[in-house]
């Protein structure tokens, strides 16, 4: 069984920055073969996408409400996948979760392994 698990969530005030990781194991050795995705869930809303980024990291994809203050990046080595967060607002504070799938998709449809989330909470 493939798992993923997040880190480097937290509290942080407005304008700040955090970089969250998301580090895969089990059959997700082959990480190199799965694009991944960060999605973000706040309290009463459903989940809305974050970020996607390919297999080889060439290509990346972003929501318009965190475009150019995101970037969400990969080490194929260390099996790991990253979101650098800046210029934080309060409407960004919810759970990210990482996932794995076979194409870079702002759908969660399309991605088969779940993290179970990291908490970030921007203050005003």
């Amino acid at each position: 069984q493939g798992q993923l698990a997040e880190s480097g969530g937290g509290l942080v005030q407005a304008g700040g920055s955090l970089r969250l990781s998301c580090v895969a194991s089990g059959h997700l050795f082959r990480f190199y073969a799965f694009a991944m995705g960060w999605f973000r869930q706040a309290p009463g809303k459903e989940r809305e996408f974050v970020a996607a980024i390919s297999r080889s990291g060439d290509n990346t994809h972003y929501a318009d409400s965190v475009k150019g203050r995101f970037t969400i990046s990969r080490d194929n080595a260390e099996k790991t996948v990253y979101l650098q967060l800046s210029s934080l607002t309060p409407e960004d504070t919810a759970i990210y979760y990482c996932a794995a799938g076979g194409v870079a998709s702002s759908q969660p449809r399309h991605y088969t392994n779940w993290g179970r989330g990291t908490q970030v909470t921007v203050s005003s």
